[in-house]
């Protein structure tokens, strides 16, 4: 143990041997409620037939990719929704399917996935195969988080790999000494990894804030396995999906703009029908 002192110090720790006494304490049925648990709670991911054939047909197994785009919450899977994915021939090739106790769109019984929504859906366009799309609108628990991204990336080439990833904030969660609205609402802010070498396009996330989640397990996986990553956290006043928020992620994908059609104006359909999808059903009111 560290003390304030530097000091380092030999203690004895009952949590641990307590610890080490409950699992040899647990009888079979435990044991078993245990592993039942685990694997309903099991990220699954699934390719369609031309990704898993490509695999197969690769020298080292993966799917060749220069760049992976992730979209973490409604407004940033709104956002390339509305202003990527309806400007080109993108089909959907993948999906992640999980199960925990905030996300149920696809809920699955002794470990088998249903064939309801699943959680995450993987995108690619036919004229630049290369960039891969994933649009993330469910809860990843704490303990799916490293399952998520040891699994989805375990399927990519890291060799000439470079991530972004787009997520939601709540406005309420971010740290300021400044009048919150001086900054105007909503903004970005980044983090990268050490090997991200393209221009920041908005400042830099500032200290005290953290980012948790998905994004960053996403952001600490890219750091570990040396795979330039960077990422674009909106922070808005409003928790469901905003046109005005969306609208915020523009200036992120200026340097996929040579791979990447934008949709600078989406219809007016397109954006009421997913704001629509994500209005809340009911309220202290209705």
């Amino acid at each position: 143990m560290a003390t304030f002192f530097g000091e380092v110090l030999s203690v004895y720790s009952r949590a641990v041997e307590e610890d080490e006494d409950d699992v040899e304490d647990e009888n079979e049925e435990d044991q078993q409620i245990r592993r039942e648990m685990e694997l309903k709670r099991e990220v699954h991911v699934e390719w369609c037939s031309e990704i898993t054939q490509s695999v197969m047909n690769s020298s080292e197994k993966t799917l060749q990719c220069s760049d992976f785009v992730i979209a973490v919450g409604c407004n940033a899977a709104g956002f390339l929704s509305a202003y990527v994915l309806n400007s080109g021939d993108w089909t959907a090739v993948g999906s992640v399917s999980l199960w925990n106790e905030r996300s149920s769109g696809s809920s699955r019984q002794s470990g088998v996935p249903s064939q309801g929504e699943p959680s995450c859906v993987f995108y690619r366009q036919r004229d630049c195969p290369s960039v891969l799309i994933c649009l993330c609108t469910c809860y990843v628990a704490e303990d799916q988080l490293f399952q998520w991204t040891e699994k989805v990336f375990g399927y990519i080439q890291r060799r000439g790999l470079s991530v972004m990833v787009l997520s939601d904030r709540s406005m309420a969660e971010y740290k300021t000494p400044d009048s919150l609205f001086s900054s105007g609402v909503p903004f970005l802010r980044a983090l990268k990894s050490s090997l991200y070498g393209s221009q920041i396009l908005c400042p830099l996330l500032e200290q005290p804030n953290i980012v948790t989640g998905l994004q960053a397990a996403v952001l600490s996986h890219c750091q570990v396995h040396r795979i330039p990553a960077v990422l674009y956290q909106c922070y808005s006043d409003v928790i469901s999906a905003d046109s005005v928020t969306m609208e915020t992620y523009k200036p992120a994908l200026t340097c996929l703009r040579k791979l990447v059609k934008l949709k600078t104006c989406p219809s007016t359909e397109i954006l009421k029908k997913l704001v629509r999808v994500n209005e809340v059903q009911s309220n202290l009111y209705t």
